[in-house]
């Protein structure tokens, strides 16, 4: 397999842009199915919306792998969900990914969701194109899609096509590189026609041009050369350099097209081949297990030692299949592979191509695949080699959960069947969390929003035929302290034989935002001041324990504690009565006395909300707006449709999708995501205290 002609792609985007749509035609017009179906309106359904909930909800709820051939190219293709919901499954995809495709509605341009995806990208350095769909839409507008990708992305976005014909009068593309009018013909637009620009459109495809030269420029020094001398550019100049451009993750080249209507589809496959990057283009490093902080360069060669990422995990009825990126080496069916994690070796008993949900097996594979593993027990995230502790992968960046709810099996022979569904959704998502509440013993499941609960409560009763009984959603609020305390604490206890005795003097403070980056995401910043031994370095572990311990349930209703500094200056120590075990009480017991010094406070998810409605409704929904708590951050209307966009408490949002729908006659929608924790009310404080007080005490 030459590497070069390899490409593996992810479509992502915002809810309803068109993405299962574009996989379908891209499937279509490479040969990979025969027959095109939409996402919605009866028929099978879209090839990559393979589970019964998709095809009825119209949504993707799970990435589905496929691969295509295009040109003599090879192009492994991931199609991933658009809702926040299951952000996750669009992060581990990007995580293994050499190249994306943004997809934007030609109406709606970088809506909140967009906006997320651009984020994961960028975290994993992914060069993309963007494409802009739905070009046949009343008010389809590209070039303000483009300075939107500008401005809010803040991508340097140059469009690489303009339109022939607008909105319903949508007919083709003008391709700016080559100067050829680009026409689809067909009944599926299979056909593509190469024709002149015509006259009334050549003075603004000169202009589109001139315009994408110049953005390329800045690239090139040859060709800001040849432009000033006003010499004709090379077309294979102009390919080069908008590549190279895209690869450094510097310029987004646009595409145009409709893949409702068939139109701009081709282009953009050829452009793929193009512009984003092969499995050699992609520098990918590891770090090394003995020496953390050395990384290790892979290269995609299959004559290396192998190293791949298990980054998605499905169980079905044949067992566990595990998806793995291969980034060095190869693998063989049946041959034994290391976990990095677990220092185990595995067989791979069985390799399997991907088509959706159909398989084709295969005997091996070699860097730059994508391919599933049958037979092996791993998590998402496990690396595996050729041998034990040679390298490991970053792994993939997992948010916390926002909402809860309680779940219980209305029948009790049940329970082992429910048991059995949460172990598997918990090991395939890391985002759906299942604990048992200690004081209730209650089941309780934790995910990204109530999408994504109500998602797997359904696939329980289906998959499982278990029917539950779910609790009202609960938020996951947190506690923090506001102002700064400076202790002196001493524990001093005589139990007949030795005692304990622990002395420690310091400051617990709120974090601020340059702690935050030092801490790199915990919650808690120990930072150790103590000179000249006033007490033993090996008893400082065991104080940072106790505060540690003490975080995990706050005094103020029993949530987390988050953002904390606690700086340790001074103390004493017994020769005889201290011990580590004296001195993490003596931090327990500090905090325990002093964090309510700290003026305490809840602090709620505030989400941030965007919503859609026909300006009409503007007044009415702002109002709904304001009774819930919500600010709101910016209005925008385009063509009679209102965008606002609010940060509003989560804990005033459920059931907000029904409030919306009778408000606006059912043409509002809404997307949320979580933006950040912030003090709740000192009114609404009180209410939660007294509920948790209640909750918490025995019956």
């Amino acid at each position: 397999m030459d590497l070069k002609k390899v490409r593996n792609i992810g479509i992502s985007a915002h809810i309803d842009s068109g993405k299962t749509t574009l996989s379908e035609r891209i499937l279509f017009y490479a040969g990979r199915i025969h027959k095109i179906e939409d996402v919605r309106g009866g028929g099978d359904g879209a090839t990559m919306d393979h589970m019964e909930l998709e095809k009825e909800r119209g949504i993707t709820i799970t990435s589905a792998a496929t691969s295509v051939t295009w040109k003599g190219h090879s192009i492994n293709l991931i199609d991933t969900p658009g809702h926040v919901d299951f952000t996750v499954e669009v992060e581990r995809s990007l995580r293994v990914l050499d190249g994306a495709v943004l997809v934007l509605c030609a109406v709606g341009g970088v809506q909140s969701q967009s906006m997320t995806v651009d984020r994961q990208m960028k975290r994993y350095h992914v060069p993309r194109l963007a494409f802009i769909n739905k070009m046949d839409r009343t008010g389809a507008n590209p070039n303000s899609v483009v300075k939107q990708i500008c401005e809010k992305l803040g991508a340097d976005a140059v469009l690489m096509q303009i339109p022939i014909g607008e909105e319903e009068n949508f007919q083709g593309v003008i391709d700016l590189i080559t100067n050829k009018a680009l026409y689809f013909d067909g009944s599926n637009g299979e056909t593509v026609r190469e024709e002149p620009i015509p006259a009334e459109l050549a003075d603004e495809a000169a202009a589109a041009r001139s315009h994408m030269l110049e953005a390329l420029s800045m690239y090139s020094d040859e060709l800001m050369e040849l432009l000033l001398s006003e010499e004709e550019v090379p077309e294979k100049l102009i390919y080069d350099l908008t590549r190279a451009a895209t690869i450094e993750q510097g310029f987004t080249p646009v595409f145009l097209g409709s893949a409702f209507k068939n139109k701009g589809v081709q282009p953009l496959i050829d452009a793929v081949n193009r512009f984003l990057p092969t499995p050699l283009d992609r520098s990918v490093l590891a770090s090394n297990p003995e020496h953390p902080d050395e990384k290790i360069e892979l290269a995609s060669d299959p004559k290396q030692a192998f190293v791949g990422m298990a980054f998605k995990i499905v169980d079905d009825e044949y067992g566990q299949l595990t998806f793995m990126r291969i980034y060095q080496g190869s693998i063989k069916k049946g041959d034994q592979y290391f976990n990095q994690r677990t220092g185990k070796k595995e067989r791979f008993s069985r390799i399997v191509k991907m088509h959706s949900d159909k398989r084709e097996e295969i005997e091996s594979a070699s860097a730059g695949d994508i391919v599933a593993i049958m037979g092996i027990d791993c998590a998402s995230g496990d690396t595996y080699c050729s041998e034990a502790n040679l390298c490991t992968l970053e792994n993939i960046f997992v948010a916390e959960p926002v909402i809860k709810m309680s779940i219980n099996p209305l029948s009790r022979e049940h329970a082992d069947k429910l048991g059995k569904a949460l172990q598997r959704f918990r090991k395939e998502d890391p985002t759906f969390q299942v604990s048992t509440d200690a004081e209730t013993g209650e089941t309780v499941i934790a995910g990204m929003g109530e999408l994504h609960l109500e998602v797997y409560v359904e696939r329980i009763r289906r998959e499982y035929g278990v029917d539950v009984e779910v609790g009202a959603p609960k938020v996951s609020y947190r506690e923090s302290g506001t102002v700064p305390y400076a202790f002196d604490h001493k524990r001093k206890k005589q139990t007949g034989g030795s005692g304990q005795y622990g002395h420690i003097k310091g400051s617990i403070s709120p974090m601020t935002e340059e702690d935050r980056e030092e801490a790199q995401g915990g919650e808690l910043l120990f930072v150790d001041k103590i000179v000249q031994g006033r007490i033993p370095k090996n008893y400082i572990p065991a104080i940072e324990k106790g505060f540690r311990q003490m975080m995990e349930k706050g005094p103020v209703a029993g949530y987390p504690v988050v953002g904390l500094k606690v700086v340790l200056e001074d103390g004493s120590y017994h020769e005889v009565d201290s011990s580590d075990m004296a001195f993490m009480l003596t931090a327990q017991e500090c905090f325990r006395e002093n964090f309510s010094r700290m003026k305490p406070v809840l602090l709620e998810p505030i989400m941030l909300m965007e919503i859609e409605c026909p300006e009409s409704f503007q007044g009415s929904v702002v109002g709904q707006i304001s009774s819930k708590r919500g600010m709101v951050v910016s209005t925008n209307t385009l063509n009679g449709i209102t965008t606002i966009i609010c940060d509003v408490p989560l804990a005033e949002t459920f059931g907000f999708s029904t409030d919306l729908r009778s408000q606006t006659q059912g043409q509002g929608s809404f997307t949320m995501e979580l933006h950040k924790y912030a003090p709740t009310p000192s009114n609404i404080q009180a209410d939660i205290v007294a509920e948790r007080k209640a909750e918490l005490q025995p019956a």
